[in-house]
């Protein structure tokens, strides 16, 4: 059975200048398990930013002024994050299929990596998005305690 350590819920206005603040709390959270590396803590800073900028930028195209409400949960077993904008949405399956990111061809594309990016780099990733938003669940699994 999984036990809730913490569990903070915030909002950030939908601009790209409060990326940083959402990595900041990422960090500050992994760090509270001192088992997770350095390199596992920046690569799901990662991931969870990637999923902040998608949020950023669904409320741009979407004109929505509401804030992307961002959900922090640390347990004994993992360090979770939800990210929900209130954009448009998308459906996962009807994304433009690029090559592979280690394909040369893949340099013709600036964007697209951010899914990928996000299933890389977390454990478990979760997306359920719809036409009033999205929302992304992203989980690394923290090692067992030791007694």
């Amino acid at each position: 059975m999984t036990t809730d350590l913490a569990c903070i819920d915030f909002e950030i206005p939908a601009r790209s200048e409060y990326l940083s603040l959402v990595r900041s709390l990422v960090v500050e959270a992994a760090e509270m398990d001192a088992t997770l590396s350095q390199e596992r803590i920046e690569d799901f800073k990662v991931a969870v930013s990637e999923a902040t900028t998608n949020a950023i930028e669904a409320h741009a195209r979407a004109c929505c002024d509401d804030s992307i409400q961002i959900r922090c949960t640390l347990a004994d077993d993992c360090l979770e994050f939800h990210v929900v904008d209130r954009g448009f949405g998308f459906y996962p399956d009807q994304l433009q299929v690029l090559p592979e990111p280690d394909d040369p061809s893949r340099l013709n594309f600036e964007r697209g990596l951010g899914i990928y990016l996000m299933r890389v780099l977390s454990d478990r990733v979760d997306i359920r998005s719809g036409p009033d938003g999205t929302e992304v669940r992203l989980a690394i699994n923290l090692p067992p305690a030791t007694e």
